[in-house]
């Protein structure tokens, strides 16, 4: 194992977390690379516990280049190095970290207890009153700082052992201090806020006389969770719990054990029981909780104008459009209500009805540019979704997590009930992504002086996370709705609108093969579905489209038209090998400069966001002293450096996921439709994919396939209390 040996000269910069910038003097290594710093000081990052300057530390890392620091030594691990030696110890006890002894008295205890002394004091402090001179008052004040410096570190080694890294160390004794280790010996699942689970559970099972009522509860109560994010359900019944349990965590109960430990936890209000119906009660608190503050805000006054009609009409002259009734309606109501809901399909003109919901609402107020900021907050909740709602309106546009500004370390929002922001009209696009957690942390990120729009199409797929906000919203008729069915046609032959309607109603014409003005259908069998995409996009090039036009969305990553294997024949075609691009190789995958890539997690700090695409513009690679690889992503004009670790987050974009296209439009998209996505063929995922092409669509695949997807429900409707919850509360 490469490391430094030496002294903490300065401590740069620290946060909350133990992350620490500092200068280190080194005085041996073993790695070549740092031969060039010995007994000169080199600048240093990681995580640890209290850093003290008169200590010996061993770092375990890695010599590392930054564009702007220069040379840097990042740190993997570290340890204190252990005291050895006469003179060492003398040195330590006689150092300002031990209260109450002077090097005389250092000297002393060496000479009475020998090198070994530290560990004397340790066991038992009454050994320092061996020392000739010495009082009870001294040695409890030496013993002591002994404790103390060495405490945290003990901690440190004891997590290690147990399999958590330094930093996962350091989250658990910033938050629980000297009681860490007790906390974890007692409920070791009481960490799970800030560990992941499996990490806990694991270690936990090394204990040989671990709690096994105490990890199976536990257990019970993460198979809940872990339900919640595969199923979208928020509760559930008995056999599915027992189910998952056995699944998740290889645990089996006879029935007995069980209704004991669901009874045990209701009563610890960890879980709510009604009936055969089983849900944790942070969840059913959350649905509780968006059902009281949504009918809170319906309920109150809005102040009525009686120019709408007039400006409605001035709107419709300087526009050079013509709302239709339901379109009217919408735009009205949603300016004369507290809580109003738009839902429609592709080609209804949700787009049209936002900006004029937007101008009306900044002419009836009489807004200055000022005001225009402060007072509307336009909301979505991926980058791309976000970024269509300001094109349209020409106003700021961000996503949710943004707004409430999220801490990605704490998952946590600085915007709460406690903190909420002021704005007085709230938009919301793309609804149905929103799943039940951050639908109820935008809630409580808002004041009640606030009318909300939210505008969506409720016959897409559902949210990733638990709960079906907006199909509750609808479904419970409490608030103003406005279902939006006539559909504009791009032209006469135009047909997406057209398929995207007949696939949501499940009544597929018979001559969806037919070619139209923006739609085709090539109909061939599996084994040719993978070449003729590539020719597909070859003749698309050859007509001038280029990636950035042509957008592929598959159901799977996996298997011969999965998305993994289509990125790969389309890198080529579109990005292909060329002695002026670098490339790096990642595992099996090759990353190149002018590939397309898409973001698959939310990083605030980047400004990029799952579901975001970008393209590599540069890929810089650092020889000297050791090979670094950094990677600049353009995503839509915001340019961020990423390094190897970050590119773990990223994948190639030529074809994606239709679940990552939600929020997204492209003007030309590819649809393979095979049946080995068997698993994925259902109708709100097809509908969704066709939803996304906004000027041409092609399907390439098996007919049969096709209308196994269109006329296949797929999962059953999710399960939640939301709406129940609306309902008994009017």
């Amino acid at each position: 194992m490469l490391y430094i040996k030496g002294k903490v000269r300065n401590i740069i910069f620290e946060s909350e977390s133990g992350y620490k910038v500092g200068i280190f003097r080194v005085k041996e290594t073993n790695d070549d690379e740092v031969k060039d710093f010995l007994n000169k000081t080199i600048t240093f990052f990681g995580y640890f516990a209290e850093l003290n300057f008169e200590d010996n530390y061993i770092l375990n890392g890695k010599l590392v280049f930054n564009d702007k620091y220069g040379y840097q030594y990042k740190v993997d691990n570290y340890e204190r190095e252990e005291i050895k030696g006469e003179s060492a110890v003398i040195e330590f006890l006689s150092s300002p970290l031990i209260k109450g002894c002077g090097e005389k008295t250092a000297k002393s205890i060496v000479d009475t207890l020998g090198e070994n002394a530290i560990n004397l004091i340790k066991e038992n402090p009454t050994n320092l009153l061996m020392v000739k001179g010495m009082t009870e008052k001294k040695a409890n004040k030496i013993y002591d700082s002994i404790v103390k410096y060495q405490s945290t570190d003990d901690m440190i080694v004891s997590f290690k052992k147990l399999g958590f890294s330094i930093n996962e160390s350091l989250t658990i004794i910033n938050k629980y201090g000297d009681k860490s280790l007790n906390v974890f010996e007692t409920n070791p699942y009481s960490l799970k806020d800030i560990i992941d689970f499996k990490k806990i559970d694991n270690a936990y099972l090394k204990y040989d006389n671990y709690d096994v009522s105490i990890r199976e509860k536990n257990c019970i109560l993460q198979t809940l969770s872990y339900l919640e994010m595969e199923l979208g359900d928020t509760y559930f019944n008995e056999e599915e719990l027992i189910d998952g349990l056995k699944r998740y965590f290889k645990i089996i109960l006879d029935y007995d054990k069980y209704i004991n430990y669901i009874s045990e936890l209701v009563n610890e209000k960890s879980i709510i029981r009604n009936g055969d119906m089983l849900a944790l009660t942070f969840t059913n608190d959350l649905e509780d909780y968006i059902s009281t503050r949504l009918l809170e805000i319906n309920d109150l006054d809005v102040k009525a104008f009686s120019i709408f009609d007039t400006e409605i009409i001035k709107l419709q002259e300087y526009n050079n459009v013509n709302y239709n009734k339901d379109q009217l309606k919408a735009i009205k109501s949603s300016l004369e209500s507290r809580v109003s809901i738009i839902s429609g399909g592709p080609g209804t003109g949700k787009t049209t009805i936002v900006k004029a919901i937007v101008d009306l609402y900044i002419t009836l107020h009489k807004l200055d540019a000022r005001r225009i900021v402060t007072d509307i907050a336009l909301l979505a909740p991926t980058g791309r979704a976000a970024k269509k709602l300001s094109e349209a309106t020409s106003l700021p546009a961000s996503t949710i997590h943004r707004y409430l500004k999220w801490n990605k370390e704490t998952n946590d929002f600085g915007v709460n009930e406690f903190n909420p922001n002021n704005h007085k009209l709230i938009i919301v696009d793309e609804t149905s992504m929103i799943d039940t957690y951050v639908f109820a942390s935008l809630l409580k990120g808002l004041t009640k002086n606030i009318q909300i729009v939210f505008v969506g199409d409720a016959n897409q797929l559902p949210s990733v996370g638990p709960g079906m906000i907006l199909n509750d919203l609808i479904s419970s008729n409490l608030f103003t709705f406005t279902p939006l069915t006539q559909i504009y046609r791009q032209s006469i032959n135009s047909y997406i609108p057209i398929l995207a309607s007949e696939i949501k109603n499940k009544e597929l014409s018979d001559d969806f093969t037919t070619k139209k003005d923006d739609y085709n259908f090539l109909s061939i069998p599996s084994s040719l579905v993978k070449g003729n995409l590539k020719k597909i996009c070859q003749m698309s090039i050859e007509k001038g489209l280029s990636d950035k036009d042509i957008q592929i969305l598959a159901p799977m990553y996996k298997g011969e038209c999965g998305i993994d294997n289509i990125n790969i024949i389309l890198q080529d075609l579109f990005n292909p090998k060329d002695k002026n691009k670098n490339e790096v190789r990642l595992g099996d995958v090759i990353y190149r400069e002018n590939d397309k890539v898409l973001q698959l997690v939310n990083d605030v700090d980047k400004n990029v966001f799952n579901g975001d695409i970008g393209y590599i513009k540069q890929i810089v690679t650092i020889n000297h002293p050791r090979k670094k690889d950094i990677f600049l992503i353009d995503f839509d004009g915001n340019k961020v450096e990423y390094t190897k670790e970050d590119m773990y987050n990223v994948k190639h974009a030529y074809a994606i996921s239709i679940h990552k296209s939600q929020g997204s439009e492209f003007p030309h998209v590819i649809i393979p439709v095979v049946k080995n996505y068997y698993k994925m063929l259902y109708n709100k995922l097809i509908y969704t994919a066709v939803s996304r092409a906004k000027k041409s669509l092609v399907i390439i695949g098996e007919e049969q396939s096709f209308k196994m997807a269109v006329y296949n429900d797929g999962t059953t409707k999710r399960k939640t209390t939301l709406l129940d919850k609306l309902m008994n509360k009017i």
